[in-house]
């Protein structure tokens, strides 16, 4: 089958397929995804062959489009608070795991190259795994999952430098010489940076925010534009995608950017998968099942317990170094990387890869069941981590800012509410989906989100449910709907005030859930009532209301 098309709805198919049977086992999907490729590569119906190398473009979007939305949720303080904690783990589970690592194979009369080589490969975690199933899960604010985030960027940049390393190190010295000229643009990539975002970005966002197809389409090529301009100068793009991610991090448009761009994510993300899955085919099985079961469960044991010792050693609980443990259980996609340089330099044979691909199929596979059922396990072990006394450290989870009250929509009748609002000094914020509110917003010192509430992943990324007044100022029914039923899922007793024009909408708003709807003529119709039987019918009380609503400073 040669037509593009004709094979990417076959190989969907299938995955879709075997999805729905993983599911209905409340299986991870990230399994499915890679018997998909399996099954549609070279083993069974060979769907990728002639194609190949697309298919692997493919998949590098999907990679640079993850690590874009996790930078997109970092920021350069969350970064500095994670620091010290990331580089002491990051380097910890690096030293340990590769310096056992040569041991046990050393054990099993591995050649020192073949051992050395294969140690590094198996000395990081996947980034890609981890970071999906933590998003997944929505872990990736918890104290486990930021610093698990913080350590996989140590790693990452540790493997670039080791493949960078390993491919230009040469007799006369130059490879030192690469290797800090790597060093000094990775530092004033980061620097150059900061100052965009800081200085630049602010002002081509506010003038583009209008547009939603403009700010995905302007998302979209900084995304890419980034990643591209930084692996010309020697870095990855995997580094590129999370530094152009962080660099809007701090935009006040983050969260609409990063609800835009998920789903082309998904898409691109399940093709990794699948490619992933295709390339995993075993040869000599007989010569390689050793070190594959060693290393195997070297790295679903060892690892996870060093982790578990770093960070206790930081003054963590137990649960949460035990589940930032948990997520460090697989090999990663840069051991590829690493061992093709090694064979590219002359140092391997075609051995070290097959033993890796059986170590990554067996690591991914069961890490992939550990991460998703992570507070399970670790509630299964309480008795016996209570053997040992209570826990000395306590941690705080970093909550999601929550307010008091949530004001949706700015304009006119919600820039009065959030008058009153401020006036008794609660604590609100402010959900507009205008451009043009944007600065108004700022001058006034006022807490916003960007973003559409039509969109429910947005919603979903707000704390709506914990506050106690929601009050909504738009004029469209559909999508207040939808915010009062994605909060009333919560099942908590937030008041929600909603805003209708037709007796039909607001039956279907208090349907819905709403307590109470207001309609802005009938409360017109009321207040100019009250205004006849209490005042005089004389051209001074006219006058007095003029200057009272002037629309010049009351809207």
């Amino acid at each position: 089958m040669d037509n593009v098309f004709l094979q990417i709805s076959l190989l969907l198919a299938i995955t879709v397929t075997i999805a729905f049977s993983v599911r209905l086992l409340r299986q991870p999907l990230i399994i499915a995804y890679i018997f998909a490729g399996i099954i549609c590569g070279p083993f069974v119906f060979n769907l990728l062959h002639g194609d190949f190398a697309m298919y692997q473009t493919f998949a590098q979007f999907g990679v640079v489009l993850l690590l874009f939305i996790i930078g997109l949720n970092l920021n350069f303080q969350h970064l500095k608070s994670i620091g010290r904690v990331s580089l002491i783990t990051g380097l910890g589970q690096v030293v340990f795991t590769a310096g056992v690592g040569i041991i046990l194979l050393l054990a099993i009369n591995t050649q020192f190259t073949t051992a050395l080589y294969l140690a590094l490969a198996i000395t990081f975690s996947s980034t890609i795994i981890i970071m999906k199933l933590l998003s997944d899960k929505k872990d990736t604010d918890t104290v486990y999952g930021r610093h698990t985030i913080g350590l996989m960027l140590v790693q990452d940049v540790i493997a670039v430098v080791l493949v960078i390393a390993l491919g230009l190190i040469k007799s006369d010295g130059s490879g030192l010489e690469t290797l800090a000229q790597f060093i000094a643009k990775l530092l004033g990539a980061t620097v150059a940076l900061f100052l965009i975002s800081r200085y630049l970005l602010p002002k081509i966002l506010d003038a583009i925010a209008d547009s939603t197809e403009l700010l995905f389409i302007f998302t979209l090529t900084w995304c890419f534009s980034i990643a591209s301009l930084l692996y010309l100068l020697g870095l990855s793009l995997e580094i590129g995608a999370i530094i152009s991610g962080i660099a809007l991090s701090s935009s006040p448009y983050q969260l609409e950017i990063g609800s835009r761009i998920k789903p082309l994510r998904d898409f691109f993300l399940v093709l990794f998968f699948i490619v992933l899955g295709s390339e995993m085919g075993l040869s000599t099985l007989n010569e390689i099942w050793l070190p594959v079961i060693l290393l195997s469960l070297f790295i679903l044991i060892g690892n996870p317990l060093i982790l578990y010792f770093l960070f206790r050693r930081l003054k963590f609980t137990r649960r949460n170094s035990f589940l930032a443990g948990l997520t460090a259980a697989q090999v990663s996609e840069f051991g590829f990387v690493l061992l093709f340089a090694g064979r590219q330099a002359g140092h391997l044979a075609s051995t070290e890869v097959a033993i890796f691909t059986g170590v990554a199929i067996a690591t991914i596979f069961t890490s992939s069941y550990l991460i998703t059922y992570n507070e399970q396990i670790y509630r299964f072990l309480l008795p016996f981590f209570n053997l040992f006394g209570p826990d000395k450290f306590r941690q705080t989870e970093l909550a999601p800012e929550h307010y008091q009250a949530w004001v949706v929509g700015y304009h006119r009748i919600g820039i009065k509410v959030a008058r009153a609002l401020a006036a008794q000094s609660k604590k609100f914020a402010v959900i507009d989906f205008d451009p043009d509110s944007v600065p108004s917003l700022r001058r006034a010192g006022i807490p916003f989100y960007f973003g559409d509430v039509a969109d429910v992943e947005f919603l979903e990324n707000l704390p709506l449910a914990s506050s106690q007044l929601i009050i909504m100022t738009i004029p469209a029914v559909d999508d207040q709907i939808n915010l009062i039923e994605i909060v009333r899922k919560a099942k908590t007793p937030v008041l929600i005030i909603a805003n209708a024009y037709h007796k039909t909408d607001a039956q279907a708003l208090y349907a819905a859930g709403a307590n109470f709807v207001m309609m802005p003529h009938l409360v017109g119709g009321e207040w100019i009532a009250k205004i006849l039987s209490e005042s005089k019918w004389e051209e001074k009380t006219l006058i007095e209301l003029k200057q009272q609503y002037d629309i010049n400073t009351s809207i």
